[in-house]
């Protein structure tokens, strides 16, 4: 069983570089770095739930799969590629789909809780 409580960045989180060429990762402006955990699934399974956090900076990616998130902690905006943006804070959720093209406007270190089916 896990908690993921408001404001609580683990330290158990491993550096996830955006190198993965599915997503084609471009950092549009300054220096993000994610770091992640999964609690349940692995990365070629149908489901994924885990955590992620990054630093402030901008980067463009394209969605691996249908994602419910919720940010426990910091601010961003996120945009559809040729669509809406949505600004977000803690205790807010979000769902994108597989194959979506989301720029990611990390404004404050953001944590969020995520459940992927891919």
């Amino acid at each position: 069983m896990h908690k993921y409580a408001l404001n609580d960045v683990p330290d158990s989180l491993e550096a996830w570089p955006f190198d993965n060429p599915a997503s084609d990762y471009k950092i549009l402006q300054g220096d993000p770095r994610a770091r992640g955990r999964l609690d349940y699934g692995n990365n070629t399974g149908p489901y994924r739930l885990g955590i992620w956090a990054c630093t402030v900076g901008v980067f463009e990616c394209t969605e691996l799969g249908d994602e419910l998130q919720t940010i426990i902690r910091g601010r961003l905006v996120l945009t559809r590629v040729g669509g809406e943006s949505i600004d977000c804070g803690p205790g807010d959720s979000i769902f994108t789909r597989k194959g979506e093209r989301v720029i990611w406007d990390i404004r404050e270190d953001v944590t969020k809780v995520f459940f992927t089916a891919v």
